[in-house]
């Protein structure tokens, strides 16, 4: 009996093993087929289709639209879904679709940047992101052998911005879309600008030292090459660039770009039409949107709270969002399991419950027709501190409250209103000296410093810090953060940014084996930038008024945390984070072209008494 026994776990053991997809089984399950798709003006789409063999049943087709290449190219070479969670929609057996998007590696046609979505189109001449999605659709539908008319999208960061546009298609067989980390809005708050401070690091990497702003003038499968720089102390090679017109001259003349955003300071009608949320209502009540992000996601947690918040608002359909603690792409196992966050742990793995409960029951219900969907509400959103995910009827919640916790004097937090008259906290502002953005020698920007310990910018004094006394009991923060500062400068612009900071008690520890000495950590919970000359107007930016106290009221990014009882509530106040956001010459010029001669010092005040009361307003649960 015993024998018996264990020969049918053997035999078990085989056919579980060879229901689990890697390179073999994937080759010996599936067919790759490359094939030009041609758009409604004659441009043809490099298309890699990966056909299950099985012809017992009809299938869903699952794509992604990308600028970053489908590669790998040529029929025998297959693309490694099987590593991470796709690797359920090849159990299921999805026809997995990705495609070069117009203009980029093979396909042909000219790229531009985001796009902007037309309405009204009418001609064959007249094309977007969204008719490039329908004609795909179309073409697949009605040409893939054994689909069964149902279709879905989904993509990460860029490819999320496609997601998005593929929602705006309206194609009668299009069924599902996760825009994931979805770029949204490039000068408010994702990726190259922050509420209209340019994200100087991420930028110049990204789309020149990288190469991906460099033109493709033909269908090609080689990659850009990129350049070096002299040195990979980032902080250091962008202080010696100094002011952004040297950091323009990588660009040259071919990286449109680049070279039209330093043409477009402020958020005029070139930005404002390349804003995907004033599209999404065009979205049809038939499609359903599954909207993925990172709380802790470093280039597009912008894009995923509000692409979210404005299908709410002007769409009709099925709109659903889920929040996780995760950095870019975490949750499709971008080497993490979702457990942690540079030295903040999460208690699971968060990226594995995400795709096991939401993301591909979301698919096989809307496209196959299996299971169900009830364990996706409104909105489902994971809370760090004490690490739950919570589930919602609709967000912000219902049960969330603004509060108003107020800066005071001797670097003090509390919800109570300053009452010492003509108290105020300075700092003299340096461009020569800027705040780096994280402790130590950095090569590129890091992802962990969403979460990272801010001691170390709690010792320099051009940082003002106000923190609580210990609480005495749990307090819940869910939806966005505003900060509302009341202050004064020297110079005539400023940039302000606030960070939030739970600060962890003195004899904390995760385990006896903690690597890194989490006793009175300072964590990062949400930091945001804001380019005082924009506080009235994004449109028509203004001067300050030297010495004259101003307002300068913002929203930030919202967050999902628990502050746990004997924690502390800390707030961070400065004006440069740097080599992350551009330096502002602290003198009202044009900083796209601005000379060394303008960047100046600057004595900045944060008010904080009972005619000028700095704050930070907070989304509180109770």
């Amino acid at each position: 009996m015993k024998q018996i026994y264990c020969s049918l776990l053997f035999l078990l053991s085989i056919v579980v093993n060879a229901q689990i997809p890697d390179s073999t089984w994937f080759r010996s399950n599936y067919t790759k087929q490359e094939q030009y798709i041609t758009m409604r003006d004659g441009t043809r789409l490099f298309t890699s289709i990966y056909l299950p063999n099985d012809k017992s049943e009809k299938h869903p087709i699952l794509i992604s639209r990308t600028p970053y290449s489908c590669a790998p190219y040529g029929e025998k070479a297959y693309r490694p879904f099987y590593s991470n969670h796709y690797k359920e929609y090849l159990k299921e057996g999805y026809i997995m679709v990705v495609q070069d998007v117009r203009g980029r590696w093979m396909s042909e046609g000219v790229f531009e940047d985001v796009r902007p979505y037309k309405t009204g189109k009418k001609g064959k001449t007249d094309y977007d992101e969204a008719s490039d999605t329908f004609d795909t659709i179309d073409w697949l539908v009605k040409n893939l052998p054994n689909n069964n008319q149902k279709v879905g999208v989904f993509g990460i960061s860029y490819p999320g911005f496609y997601s998005t546009m593929a929602a705006l298609s309206n194609h009668p067989a299009l069924k599902a879309v996760s825009p994931q980390a979805p770029v949204t809005d490039w000068f408010l708050g994702d990726d190259f600008h922050h509420n209209g401070a340019f994200m100087e690091m991420d930028a110049f990497n990204f789309y020149l030292r990288r190469g991906f702003g460099f033109p493709h003038p033909k269908p090609t499968s080689v990659g850009p090459k990129g350049f070096s720089v002299p040195t990979k102390d980032s902080y250091e090679f962008f202080l010696r660039s100094g002011p952004l017109p040297n950091l323009t001259r990588f660009a040259g003349d071919s990286v449109r770009f680049w070279n039209d955003m330093m043409q477009h300071p402020n958020y005029d009608d070139w930005w404002q039409a390349r804003n995907v949320r004033n599209f999404v209502g065009a979205i049809s009540p038939n499609i359903a949107t599954l909207v993925v992000g990172g709380t802790f996601d470093a280039e597009d947690c912008f894009g995923a709270w509000t692409t979210y918040q404005a299908i709410e608002k002007k769409a009709k359909n099925n709109n659903r969002i889920i929040m996780g603690p995760w950095f870019h792409g975490q949750w499709a196992g971008r080497g993490s399991d979702g457990s942690s966050l540079g030295n903040v742990q999460f208690g699971s793995p968060t990226s594995e419950y995400y795709a096991q409960k939401f993301e591909v029951p979301f698919f096989n219900y809307h496209l196959k027709g299996k299971g169900n969907v009830d364990n996706i509400k409104e909105a489902t959103v994971f809370f760090t501190g004490e690490n739950n995910w919570k589930q919602f009827e609709q967000w912000p919640p219902a049960a969330s409250a603004e509060q108003s916790m107020y800066m005071q004097p001797q670097g003090g937090l509390s919800f109570k209103q300053p009452s010492v008259a003509n108290a105020h906290s300075e700092y003299v502002s340096d461009p020569a000296k800027p705040v780096p953005y994280a402790e130590g020698i950095k090569a590129a920007r890091t992802r962990e410093y969403m979460t990272d310990d801010q001691r170390f910018a709690s010792t320099r004094p051009d940082v003002l810090t106000f923190q609580t006394e210990i609480l005495s009991e749990d307090l819940t923060l869910a939806g966005p953060l505003v900060a509302d500062l009341m202050v004064s400068m020297t110079g005539t612009d400023a940039d302000f940014i606030v960070k939030l900071i739970d600060v962890f008690p003195d004899d904390f520890q995760y385990s006896p084996t903690d690597t890194y000495i989490v006793n009175g950590y300072e964590m990062l919970i949400r930091g945001e930038v804001f380019r005082g000359r924009f506080r009235n107007s994004f449109e028509k930016p203004e001067p300050f008024v030297p010495n004259q106290v101003t307002q300068v009221k913002y929203t930030l990014p919202d967050v999902a945390h628990t502050f746990k009882k004997g924690h502390r509530v800390m707030v961070q106040v400065q004006s440069t984070w740097f080599p992350l956001v551009d330096r502002n010459p602290q003198k009202y010029v044009d900083i796209y072209h601005a000379k060394p001669s303008d960047f100046q010092k600057s004595t900045i005040q944060i008010h904080h008494n009972p005619t000028a009361a700095s704050k930070i307003i907070l989304p509180v649960i109770k």
